[in-house]
């Protein structure tokens, strides 16, 4: 867990994504069981509340599974969920107004290609 919360973030979001990034570099496994609400609660010192918020979103989302006395733990397909989703988001928030742009431009889909194969050489 990060040691530092960004203030002008809501907390429960910092926890889900935190989640969801170890889930998908593979730090926190599927089957494995991730931090509780209190625990959240107790290393950053918030409300119990606002952790639980973050988790069940996961929950909701299928990416935790909830075992009443256990914890909380990661479905088997956990990291899948969230790589759809995060391409999904990347296309809309990176590639649409990236095309947008190049279009605007005049810049062809080769030369576009050409220029993320440049930038992903350096």
């Amino acid at each position: 867990m990060k040691n530092l919360l960004d203030d002008n973030r809501p907390i429960f979001l910092q926890i889900k994504e935190q989640l969801e990034d170890s889930i998908i570099d593979g730090s926190i496994k599927p089957g494995e069981r991730v931090p509780s609400t209190n625990e959240f609660a107790a290393f950053y010192n918030i409300n119990p509340a606002t952790a639980a918020k973050g988790i069940n979103e996961l929950v909701a989302e299928e990416i935790l599974l909830k075992k009443r006395g256990v914890g909380m733990f990661v479905t088997e397909n956990a990291k899948e969920i969230l790589v759809e989703k995060r391409k999904k988001t990347f296309y809309e928030n990176y590639m649409l107004p990236l095309i947008s742009e190049a279009k605007k431009l005049e810049i062809s889909a080769d030369e576009l290609l050409e220029m993320i194969k440049r930038g992903n050489e350096e």
